[in-house]
């Protein structure tokens, strides 16, 4: 229930993912809306159903706040589907801060982990570098990054089935000296740990390692960077196309811009 145009865009995108691939969706929601979205589209044959929630939270709310105030919001009732073996994983594309909250509350961390870390990759032309955080830790100590580090290694290591992933720490500067004092005390403890910390990494060489770390709130503002870039680019290109091809294939050009700049995923 939470995101940008939800429920419509939400519904819209789980249909065809049902369509498509081998998954049966369960959508977390309120069933009057959920219902009528799901009869804008055929689903007769498809795996795909609803599940009632109450309540939704909004971003800019304070998630702990908002999820003992609302204990049957779709996040909550989602993530606990998840705890209860009824679902084999949890989609979200509502509040950051709630879905994490949901997860720590009821799925618990694994011991070591202090704060849950949201990471991926963020970038079209980077397919295969993790950075993380993304904006769950905008404050993040030296020691939790380390452990951030240990998540993006992990990811590299299933998702892409890197050996041995490069890990970097990203800063102003690539030598050690660089950067503020979180930056040189989270290097030197990456440096200290069994994980192949190849040292700092300036932002226009992300692509050149698996692993990227950084708090939230820089990592947030890279993530939001390449987004803008990504529909700046696409806007440049339909101008200086506009007139010297037909109106179809200027979109087809400029949506691809965009799409080989911002295609990401972020878990």
């Amino acid at each position: 229930m939470g995101g940008d145009n939800a429920p419509a865009e939400i519904v819209a995108g789980a249909v065809q993912a049902a369509r498509n691939g081998e998954v049966q969706v369960m959508l977390v929601g309120d069933p009057e809306q959920v219902e009528a979205e799901l009869a804008n589209h055929d689903t007769s044959s498809l795996p795909i159903g609803a599940v009632p929630s109450e309540g939704v939270i909004a971003e800019g709310e304070s998630p702990i706040t908002a999820l003992r105030q609302t204990p049957r919001a779709s996040i909550l009732v989602s993530t606990g589907m998840v705890k209860k073996g009824l679902a084999d994983g949890c989609v979200t594309m509502g509040s950051t801060g709630a879905a994490m909250a949901a997860g720590a509350f009821l799925l618990g961390m694994i011991k070591g982990i202090e704060r849950p870390a949201l990471g991926g990759p963020v970038i079209g032309l980077a397919p295969r570098t993790v950075v993380i955080d993304l904006g769950a830790n905008v404050d993040g100590r030296p020691a939790q990054l380390l452990s951030f580090a240990v998540m993006g290694d992990v990811f590299a290591r299933q998702f892409w089935g890197v050996e041995r992933p490069r890990v970097a720490m990203l800063s102003v500067g690539s030598e050690a000296s660089k950067g503020n004092r979180q930056t040189r005390e989270t290097s030197e403890l990456l440096s200290n740990s069994r994980l192949n910390f190849v040292g700092n990494v300036e932002a226009n060489d992300l692509a050149s390692v698996d692993v990227a770390v950084c708090d939230g709130f820089v990592g947030n503002i890279v993530m939001k960077l390449t987004e803008g870039l990504g529909q700046g680019m696409s806007d440049h290109v339909r101008t200086l196309l506009e007139g010297k091809l037909p109106e179809s294939e200027v979109d087809r050009v400029a949506r691809s811009v965009y799409e080989l700049n911002n295609d990401r995923c972020s878990g």
